[in-house]
């Protein structure tokens, strides 16, 4: 009986190429003068290759699973051997990518999505961790002790988890970027009796294109042993030509996170923010967030928001006042790769002006998640009833009502990484049917852009 490594020289050779590779016939060995010739089955080389790597003998399984790259039908099983291998040296970037490769076009593998998971915590990226470990968490075949170590482990990484930064650029032709009226003309009062008025270009519908900037990021340090002071800012830019249309907000947050049981904490943050538009401080305030949120054993997920807050404009005192905000999100994982969400909410504008105040009440919907081929989707969908307090005496003597509809279609490749940053196709479309021609509007927008979370 030859020895092993002999065995695995020969495989090497003999798997060169596709054909050679996929044959389903064992030979007896062809012995010369002084050796003898083994051929193996692709099927057994795997099986070998299998064995070695369980016993963790890393190096003696390398060639084989490198022989098996000739062999396409075994790419999965491969490249899981290989990640496993590299994770278990210690070469997290190597495994991580390999997992990866695995759920580009299988994300149904838990398995390998538990593997990847582990490979995100010993990298320390604790936030990405949590969210691979809890969609292997929703496979109904997983025994209880796997899922008592998966939310053992997620508790562990809530824990350590300290700061994430997401960054997405991109560019966006938009068919209405100062959210305007396709309507020539508008009715006005004037004396008692209605009669139209021509609109400027200013006031209508403008399309352009607009170079966009979004980036978040989350910070967390511990207070005491259930309390961690939890620092959030949120900035987004848009920048068209000139400056009558250009949007820029920032958002701070900051207060303490409080763990009051496994699967329940609660948010108290103290909120400021800045907006400026076409050029202009549009407002400056800030104000409390409220938030609570339980994590479902079996993964699933509800959430609850109370924001209040108060912002001065800068173009207008009737637009100065307070907001009030509530929100409920129920998310849940669906077929072992997406996300599912329902989210409720009302809204309640206490300004200056009564015309501009008033109340909207409205729901979302939405999946977002992992496809073959390295695809990642979203698909969401929402409306709302907004009605003001008082009219507008210039065009109307009935209050303001309003139905509001939004929609998104994401497409992303995660498969394609350049500098980190994977490119997405994202589609938005708004619409308004207002009681008020002037406030009658439709909006079209296509975001091209790349997007990196470190």
């Amino acid at each position: 009986m030859p020895k092993l490594a002999g065995l695995i020289g020969v495989a090497v050779a003999m798997f060169a190429s596709p054909a050679i590779a996929d044959t389903t016939d064992t030979h007896a060995p062809a012995c010369g003068a002084t050796q003898c010739t083994y051929r193996v089955t692709a099927e057994q080389l795997l099986t070998e290759a299998d064995r070695l790597v369980s016993l963790h003998l890393f190096a003696d399984a390398a060639p084989l699973l490198k022989a098996l790259e000739a062999t396409p039908k075994f790419a999965m099983e491969r490249r899981f051997l290989q990640g496993y291998s590299a994770i278990e040296q210690g070469q997290l970037d190597e495994a991580i990518g390999l997992f990866r490769a695995v759920l580009v076009d299988h994300p149904e593998q838990t398995r390998v999505r538990l593997e990847l998971a582990r490979a995100l915590q010993m990298k320390g990226k604790y936030g990405s961790a949590d969210h691979h470990f809890r969609l292997a968490q929703e496979d109904k075949n997983l025994p209880d002790e796997v899922l008592r170590s998966i939310r053992t482990t997620r508790g562990l990484l809530r824990d350590r988890r300290s700061f994430d930064l997401t960054v997405d650029v991109g560019l966006a032709p938009d068919s209405n970027i100062n959210n305007g009226t396709n309507a020539e003309s508008v009715d006005v009062n004037f004396g008692g009796f209605m009669i139209p008025l021509t609109l400027n270009t200013t006031a209508r519908q403008r399309s352009g294109i607009g170079q966009s900037m979004v980036v978040s990021s989350s910070y967390r340090t511990r207070l005491s042993a259930n309390t961690k002071l939890l620092i959030e800012t949120d900035g987004q830019a848009m920048n068209y030509e000139g400056k009558a249309a250009d949007d820029f907000a920032l958002q701070f947050a900051a207060g303490p996170e409080i763990q009051l049981s496994e699967n329940n904490r609660v948010t108290v943050q103290a909120l400021g923010l800045q907006r400026w538009y076409g050029g202009k401080s549009a407002s400056t305030g800030g104000g409390a967030r409220l938030g609570f949120q339980h994590d479902f054993t079996s993964g699933h997920r509800l959430g609850l928001n109370i924001d209040a807050r108060y912002a001065k404009s800068g173009f207008a005192s009737a637009y100065t006042g307070w907001s009030l905000s509530a929100q409920a999100a129920y998310e849940r994982v669906i077929a072992s790769s997406m996300i599912g969400y329902v989210a409720v909410f009302g809204r309640r504008e206490l300004l200056n002006s009564k015309s501009y105040s008033g109340h909207e009440i409205g729901s979302n919907l939405g999946i977002i998640g992992e496809l073959p081929m390295g695809i990642s989707v979203g698909l969401s969908g929402g409306m709302s009833r907004a009605v003001y307090d008082a009219p507008l005496p210039l065009f109307s003597a009935d209050p303001r009502k309003d139905w509001r509809f939004n929609a998104r279609a994401q497409v992303g490749l995660r498969s394609l990484r350049l500098w980190g940053f994977s490119p997405s196709v994202t589609y938005d479309f708004n619409r308004t049917d207002s009681s008020l021609t002037l406030y009658k509007s439709d909006r079209h927008r296509v975001r091209f852009g790349f997007v990196r979370y470190f």
